[in-house]
C-alpha cells in the first residue's frame, strides 16, 4: 500500500467514527450503549460507528451487513464480541487469515493476514435492519474503502444485502455492469475482471447458524475457494 493509500484510510475511518448521517441509527447505537444488557453491564460500550478492521493491504475484503448491538457497537471492531464473530474469526484462522481464532475485545492482540473486514453499514440498526436510504448514506464509505485497496482479488460478501450492495458499489465504481443484478446464493462466485472475483456466503448469524442454514463446512467451503483463488 502506498503511503498515500495508508493515509486515505486513516482519514476515512476518522470520518466514520464521527458520522451523524443517520439520525435513527445515532439515537439508537447510543442508546444500546447507554442501557446495556445484564451480562455486559459492567463494560462501557463503544456506540460509535465501527471502521473496518485488518491487513491495510488486503487481497481479501470481508463485506458484512452491519455491527450487532451487543458486539461491534459494544467492542468498537467489527465481527468482535459476539457469536457471529466467533465463527468468522475461527473460519479465518483456519485458512491462515488471521493469527487466532478469537475474537473477544480491540485489545485481544488478533491481527488478519491479507485480509480486512468491512460492512455496508457502519451502526447497528434496530433489528438488524437498516433502511435503503441509510444503506446509502453509508454507501461511500465502502465506495472509498474498494478504491483504496488496489490489490483486492477476492471480495466474500457476507448475505444478500452485503451481495446486493457490493455488487451496486462495483457498477458505481465502472469496475463491473450487469444487465441483469445478479441472484445470491450462497457459494456463488462471480468473475468481476481479470484480477476480481466474488463470492456470496450466508451471514454467519446466529440465525442461520443455530438452525443449520449455514454449517462449519458450507462457510469452510466459502474460505477455501477465496484461499485457492488468492493462490
Amino acid at each position: 500500500m502506498r503511503e498515500s493509500d495508508f493515509k486515505t484510510i486513516h482519514l476515512l475511518n476518522k470520518k466514520i467514527i464521527s458520522c451523524r448521517r443517520c439520525p435513527r441509527l445515532a439515537e439508537w447505537r447510543e442508546k444500546v450503549a447507554k442501557e446495556r444488557v445484564a451480562r455486559f453491564r459492567g463494560e462501557t460500550y463503544w456506540g460509535k460507528p465501527v471502521t473496518g478492521f485488518g491487513d491495510p493491504d488486503p487481497r481479501l475484503l470481508i463485506v458484512g451487513l452491519a455491527p450487532a448491538a451487543h458486539g461491534a457497537n459494544r467492542t468498537g471492531r467489527m465481527f468482535t464480541g459476539d457469536k457471529s464473530g466467533e465463527w468468522l474469526y475461527g473460519t479465518l484462522h483456519k485458512f491462515r487469515f488471521a493469527n487466532k481464532p478469537t475474537s473477544s475485545s480491540a485489545d485481544d492482540d488478533l491481527e488478519l493476514n491479507d485480509c480486512y473486514i468491512t460492512a455496508v453499514v457502519r451502526c447497528a440498526p434496530p433489528t438488524n435492519k437498516p433502511t435503503r436510504d441509510e444503506i446509502e448514506n453509508c454507501q461511500p464509505y465502502l465506495l472509498e474503502e474498494l478504491k483504496t485497496f488496489r490489490r483486492i482479488g477476492v471480495i466474500v460478501a457476507l448475505g444478500k444485502i452485503a451481495f446486493d450492495w457490493t455488487i451496486d458499489s462495483l457498477e458505481k465504481l465502472g469496475i463491473r455492469k450487469y444487465d441483469r443484478h445478479p441472484k445470491f446464493a450462497h457459494g456463488e462466485k462471480l468473475q468481476i475482471n481479470e484480477r476480481l472475483s466474488l463470492i456470496a456466503s450466508y451471514h454467519p448469524s446466529q440465525q442461520n447458524t443455530f438452525t443449520g442454514k449455514l454449517t462449519h463446512e458450507m462457510f469452510d467451503s466459502v474460505f477455501r475457494s477465496a484461499r485457492n483463488l488468492l493462490s
